[in-house]
């Protein structure tokens, strides 16, 4: 995984799914696996969805692999209407 490869290189590392960790965080590693609409829809109920924005439009190191990125997406054709 993303995480134990991190840890194995020496990295500090802090998985998490709250908001104002996402807003201090120095890089981002946003990997993901799943369903788009299902994914935005746990982004949402756990308020992430706004400081992930704005951590990326602050120019800040982000990664997104595979749904990660999908998540910036404005909308999904797997998910019409989310």
């Amino acid at each position: 995984s993303l995480y134990n490869a991190l840890v194995a290189l020496g990295c500090d590392v802090e998985q998490t799914d709250k908001p104002e960790a996402v807003a201090s965080a120095a890089i981002l590693f946003f990997p993901g696996v799943g369903a788009f609409g299902s994914c935005m829809a746990m982004l949402e109920r756990k308020q992430l969805v706004e400081p992930l924005r704005a951590y990326i439009r602050a120019g800040r190191p982000f990664l997104g692999i595979c749904l990660g990125m999908q998540t910036l997406f404005e909308s999904s054709e797997e998910s019409p209407g989310v």
